[in-house]
């Protein structure tokens, strides 16, 4: 049922792209039809069906949610992008802003002046302008700062000092507090008393006069208890809770497992200065996934896909220069045995299918163990186990998928020493592919830096020299 729900979703999403493209395209249209005639009053006309058109669009793009808008503005070139967006009310910019990926807020950001910044600035919480606020200019966070009432001006402060992996960045201000000496009653009159409860509210947090957390009251137990009892006597005093310094990851470890809706972020003095909600965390989940989906690939960070050439180019071409050298590398391996291909030349036609498998299997194992990593599974202790681990379940797909390209090799060459080369050459590579696969994950946990990054390059890399190595030395070892 979710995976319906998930598709018809995506699909409204695609619908609500092609009809905006498809009204940007006839205003392009019309707009040039109109501009090649030579009629009386041709600017007054004109004016008029700019006009209508961006009408109709204004139309449309006020009807979707944020988020909706967000996608559609990722999936524009910049020029219709730019098209859309000064078709958004000013009251919106900054929820949208939240919604769109980094690269494309740049864009945005920087079609806007100094007062649109600040305008959309202050329709947004505290918590929510603190993950907007690295990408904008000194002075329009100022402006800001210094039109927000002193509380929320503390609270700024506060998200903003805290680092981007961190629950504080993650926490929001808007929260319900109760005492737990006031009746239950008391609360729920209170509760009416509200124009509405912050989202993703499912419990209240108990506190004392100095705001220490005393324990939750949730609105399930708070529904079904009598009004007569009072909050200390039905509220959980233990609940799960986290510190504004705590990894982030871990917190999200704790929502997935536990089921958590929303949970208390309390500073050393046990004293509650926000709450984490489920929204924040998968939002956080989401960005670390796709981060890690890049930095596999070797990008530097998330990009627009109609960014500038130059701008593209300065984030790929790092690791391109990289594997630049190592396919360098590859080709001098190759090169070293031209006298052995030339006498048998069934060993260019097989030497890529060890190097190829050698490359999946590595980086099989690499994804398994970045995985294991951002999951806090894998212990310091673990890694002489794990990589034993690894060999032997690589020498066995060797012998297996080996065995059966030595068979193949055999049938079609007629010649039982080629088939056990393949055979060999192919477990042994598949031996370092898993050696590789442990030790560069490993190797960039212990220097600080993240397992993920170039990952694919540097286990293709690996493979690839050293499977045609492997594979050649053999055969000249052993067939000629």
């Amino acid at each position: 049922m979710a995976d319906l729900a998930n598709r018809l979703e995506i699909e409204d999403l695609k619908e609500n792209l092609r009809e905006v493209q498809e009204l940007l395209h006839r205003h392009a249209v019309i707009e040039g039809l109109v501009a090649r005639q030579d009629m009386p009053k041709h600017e007054l006309v004109e004016q008029m069906v700019h006009k209508q058109h961006l009408a109709e669009l204004r139309g449309k793009i006020e009807s979707l949610h944020p988020a909706d808008i967000a996608f559609i503005l990722e999936s524009l070139p910049l020029e219709e992008r730019l098209v859309v967006w000064d078709l958004v009310k000013a009251d919106r910019d900054g929820e949208i802003l939240l919604e769109v990926s980094d690269a494309v807020r740049e864009s945005l950001i920087a079609s806007m002046d100094s007062e649109e910044l600040v305008a959309a600035a202050e329709t947004l919480e505290a918590d929510e302008f603190a993950d907007l606020a690295p990408d904008l200019p000194e002075d329009v966070i100022q402006d800001v700062i210094q039109s927000l009432p002193f509380e929320e001006r503390e609270q700024l402060r506060a998200a903003m000092s805290y680092a981007e992996d961190s629950v504080g960045a993650l926490m929001d201000f808007d929260m319900v507090t109760v005492r737990e000496d006031v009746t239950l009653e008391a609360v729920t009159r209170y509760l009416r008393r509200l124009d509405e409860l912050p989202g993703h509210t499912d419990q209240l947090f108990v506190v004392d006069r100095d705001q220490k957390l005393k324990g939750s009251l949730s609105l399930a137990r708070l529904i079904v208890s009598d009004l007569e009892a009072e909050v200390g006597t039905v509220m959980i005093p233990e609940l799960i809770s986290f510190n504004p310094e705590d990894n982030a990851d871990d917190a999200a470890q704790a929502f997935e497992r536990y089921d958590l809706v929303s949970a208390p972020v309390v500073d050393q003095g046990g004293r509650l200065v926000g709450r984490l909600t489920v929204d924040a965390v998968v939002d956080y989940i989401r960005e670390s996934s796709a981060e890690q989906v890049l930095a596999e690939a070797g990008l530097s960070e998330e990009e627009d896909i109609f960014a500038p050439v130059w701008d593209s180019f300065k984030n790929r071409w790092a690791w391109l220069a990289v594997n630049l050298v190592t396919a360098f590398i590859a080709s001098r391996v190759i090169g070293a045995f031209e006298g052995s291909i030339e006498k048998l030349v069934a060993l260019a036609a097989l030497m890529p299918i060890v190097a190829g498998i050698g490359g999946n299997s590595g980086n099989q194992t690499t994804t398994m163990i970045v995985r294991a990593l951002a999951l806090g599974q894998l212990q310091p202790h673990y890694w002489r186990k794990l990589l034993k681990k690894e060999l032997g379940v690589a020498l066995l797909n060797g012998m297996v998928w080996g065995g059966l390209l030595g068979l193949l090799a055999w049938m079609l060459y007629d010649s039982k020493a080629l088939g056990a080369v393949m055979t060999l050459a192919m477990a042994l590579n598949l031996a370092l592919a898993a050696f590789m696969g442990v030790a560069i994950p490993y190797a960039r946990e212990k220097l600080g830096r993240d397992p993920a990054v170039g990952s694919s390059v540097l286990i293709t890399a690996c493979t690839d020299s050293g499977g045609f190595f492997i594979f050649l030395g053999l055969a000249t070892l052993i067939l000629l």
